[in-house]
């Protein structure tokens, strides 16, 4: 077999899992990903964590205790998961070693309900980095309006973050500011700037499964060529975004004075349409400093089939532009998909979270024990 992921990761492309339970860390399948997959890192979101915990493997004698001592649903899902992601984070902490803390990182979402209030995301994201208690966490916070005073306030205190839900350019350089003025308040603070680390999860498949339903609409032959590229020339574009930010002045102060730059990971790398190849969002944004997080379907394609020619990114940004142009020429508005996505991306995460409260209140109640 041919070692895509090797060439994927000799290429600068940190590939980590976008998935995450109790069976997959205690069955030492985290360990073998980690060692034969080239995986240096797990991200994890609500609904990752609400078909770990409704599957049930592994949580049942956790559950009983929780239930034994009688604590609100809201507390037993916050010991459950920070469990795993600490459990998890000790499984990565020799990538984390080796790679001076770039990897081996493990993220952990705030609560969803408060993706539009400031100072709610800010003290969950403390509160979160305080209980899972490990140096090779990352805290996500949703890249919404009310999310990036909340990035820049904890970037500020030293704590790492993801931020997640980025869907636009506009708004990743809105999170890239966010994240340097973080810098510049930690540094002005006396901390340690090399020890923050950061990632931007730049959403990559939703963006053309909801580009590709319009130009169906639209149903012209142009309209159909341009099928499957949005995705890709808006990812491309923000790498573009990328590079101009971590060559300006304000960072070379910053990056002076110890700090590490905010990588872009590319998320939603699950391609949803069958008519295109199920490595796409790989094989096409390999670039240098970037991180890729893979449902394991995915990871197993690209170890299966992958093909890693080298970087896919620099040097297409005119191609990339015309692309986002000539979708827009047809009526479709860029800024209405954005919006419409960061919505959508934030109301999937809280009906997970919703759902995941139910039914972790039903096995409360199950196991908990009679009175008397």
């Amino acid at each position: 077999m041919t070692d895509a992921l090797k060439r994927l990761s000799d290429e600068g492309v940190a590939i980590w899992l976008d998935d995450l339970s109790r069976k997959r860390i205690t069955s030492g399948n985290l360990a073998e990903l980690i060692d034969q997959q080239h995986v240096v890192g797990v991200t994890t979101n609500p609904s990752i964590f609400q078909k770990a915990i409704s599957a049930g493997d592994g949580y049942q004698q956790q559950l009983a205790d929780l239930a034994a001592r009688k604590v609100t649903v809201d507390e037993a899902i916050r010991m459950i998961t920070t469990a795993d992601v600490r459990d998890a984070a000790d499984v990565l902490r020799p990538v984390f070693d080796a790679t001076g803390g770039q990897d081996g990182r493990v993220s952990i979402e705030v609560d969803p309900r408060l993706a539009h209030n400031t100072g709610a995301t800010a003290a969950e994201a403390k509160q979160l980095a305080w209980l899972v208690d490990r140096p090779n966490t990352l805290i996500k916070i949703p890249a919404t309006k009310a999310g990036l005073p909340a990035i820049t306030e904890v970037i500020g205190l030293g704590i790492s973050v993801n931020v997640t839900l980025i869907f636009s350019l506009e708004r990743y350089r809105e999170v890239m500011d966010a994240y340097l003025a973080g810098l510049e308040k930690a540094k002005a603070a006396g901390l340690d700037l090399s020890l923050i680390r950061s990632v931007a999860s730049f959403f990559v498949s939703r963006v053309d499964s909801e580009i590709d339903k319009r130009l169906d609409k639209v149903g012209t032959d142009e309209a159909k060529s341009l099928k499957g590229k949005a995705a890709l020339a808006n990812a491309r574009l923000a790498y573009q975004a990328y590079e101009e930010v971590f060559s300006s002045d304000r960072w070379a102060a910053l990056d002076k004075a110890g700090a590490n730059k905010q990588r872009p990971l590319w998320a939603s790398t699950g391609v949803k349409d069958p008519a295109y190849k199920d490595t796409l969002y790989v094989d096409d944004l390999v670039a240098p400093g970037t991180v890729n997080t893979m449902p394991e379907a995915t990871l197993e394609a690209t170890a299966d089939h992958g093909q890693i020619t080298g970087d896919t990114v620099r040097g297409t940004y005119d191609e990339a532009k015309a692309d986002l142009d000539a979708i827009a020429r047809l009526g479709i508005s860029y800024d209405d998909v954005v919006q419409l996505l960061e919505d959508e991306g934030v109301e999937k995460f809280e009906a997970s979270w919703n759902d995941l409260l139910k039914s972790t209140e039903a096995e409360l109640k199950r196991l908990a024990p009679s009175e008397g």
